[in-house]
């Protein structure tokens, strides 16, 4: 990618260099070991820093080639291979999943206020689209409530180590869902069920299909649902302020170690995957997201390869809710304000800033993951921007907000 000058691209220097004080006071701070930011308009880098340790223990700096877990940014590549393969006329988003994974066909669903997982009334099988806008009735273990706790005892999370695919697929569709299909928004797993509607409908596994169709076509060499063969210590470390399991946020406590290390290169199940999350499961590089989130921005098509049409990148980066998010009753775990955001295929779109308490253009498309990674494009700005660090859980701080904030107070045309 070119590198723009900044200003010719629209920026305020002096107000571009608030985005790199304010990424290395974190590190001052000790809220994240380290951080990485790359910001592109109209196909142009126009603004990249690192800053911190992707290991504080061994003291090795946050740099551009480093390897982070992106956890829920896979759920935007994920959404992209079931719209290529609705694009090939093989199913449509209307299709129930039970079409693809027979253990589907005979749900139940909790009644309303159920205390206890055998409170349960006769349900219908979740659709695709309802997977891939968290209407299905599953959930996430992290979230409140029966059908969760129970997600969590049976350790139903889709980590790295918990392969393979099909058989915790075929043992989440054992459980009752949380609600009745449609009626609620609860963010949830459906993307790892659609993951093996994948396998199913190709005929490959998860990771072949990625390789394949989207990470190789795109040149994402750096990423995978491993770590890349040879990356070694570029694989960044994991830490987070709660005491315990970082990712049990129903029993989260703050620790008094606000970086406290819990993954690390030479000891992580993501040198050795054996489960392919469509939810959870990529690692990689912030210039390959860059390369897809400039896929999405471009309509589809970058560096003359195309994955989807313009018309239906369209259709993905629409609001496909009834209203916003917070309208739809959830009860899940938040990493951003649900006022003002809708949702569409793969990620969210700001349907008002101002309710979003914000700054953003109408439209714009973001999704972020579990260890404080975020990205957005704003078409309306030729806008692409991915952050990286590896703190768990995304909730700890603002720093979401604070970025959209920074970033559009540096743009002055």
């Amino acid at each position: 990618m070119e590198i723009a000058n900044a200003c010719e691209a629209g920026f305020d220097n002096n107000r571009l260099d608030r985005i790199r004080h304010w990424m290395d006071r974190y590190v001052a701070e000790r809220k994240y070991a380290g951080s990485s930011a790359l910001v592109a308009r109209g196909g142009q880098e126009v603004f990249f820093h690192a800053t911190g340790n992707r290991s504080i223990e061994a003291e090795l700096p946050f740099q551009r080639d480093t390897v982070a877990r992106i956890y829920s940014m896979t759920k935007p590549v994920t959404s992209v291979a079931i719209m290529m393969l609705v694009e090939r006329g093989l199913f449509h988003l209307d299709a129930p999943v039970s079409n693809f994974i027979p253990a589907f066909s005979e749900m139940l669903a909790l009644t309303s206020g159920a205390k206890r997982l055998d409170q349960t009334e006769p349900s219908r099988a979740p659709t695709l689209h309802q997977l891939l806008t968290h209407c299905s009735g599953l959930s996430y273990p992290f979230n409140p409530g029966v059908l969760p706790a129970q997600m969590d005892a049976q350790d139903l999370m889709f980590r790295p180590n918990h392969g393979p695919l099909e058989n915790m697929v075929d043992t989440l569709a054992a459980l009752p869902l949380a609600f009745q299909p449609g009626s609620r928004w609860e963010y949830s797993v459906g993307i790892d069920v659609l993951g093996r509607v994948i396998e199913v409908v190709s005929g490959k596994s998860l990771d072949r299909f990625f390789r394949d169709e989207i990470l190789g076509p795109l040149g994402m060499t750096q990423t995978g649902f491993s770590v890349p063969k040879g990356a070694g210590d570029r694989f960044a470390s994991l830490y987070t302020p709660l005491e315990g399991d970082a990712m049990a946020l129903n029993a989260a406590r703050t620790g008094s170690e606000t970086l406290r290390l819990t993954d690390m290169a030479g000891s992580s199940p993501f040198e050795s995957t054996s489960m392919f999350s469509g939810g959870g499961g990529l690692v990689g590089t912030i210039d390959d997201y860059l390369r897809f989130a400039e896929m999405l921005r471009r309509g589809g098509e970058l560096d003359g390869v195309r994955l989807l049409s313009p018309r239906t990148i369209d259709f993905m980066m629409r609001n496909h809710l009834p209203g916003d998010i917070a309208s739809m009753g959830p009860q899940s775990f938040a990493e951003q304000p649900m006022e003002g955001m809708g949702f569409g295929l793969g990620g969210a779109v700001l349907l008002d800033p101002a309710r979003m308490r914000t700054p953003g253009s109408v439209g714009d498309f973001s999704w972020g993951g579990m260890a404080s990674t975020f990205f957005w494009v704003d078409r309306e700005l030729d806008l692409s921007v991915v952050f990286f660090t590896q703190l768990s859980p995304s909730s700890s701080y603002p720093s979401r907000s604070e970025l959209k904030a920074l970033i559009h107070g540096a743009i002055i045309e």
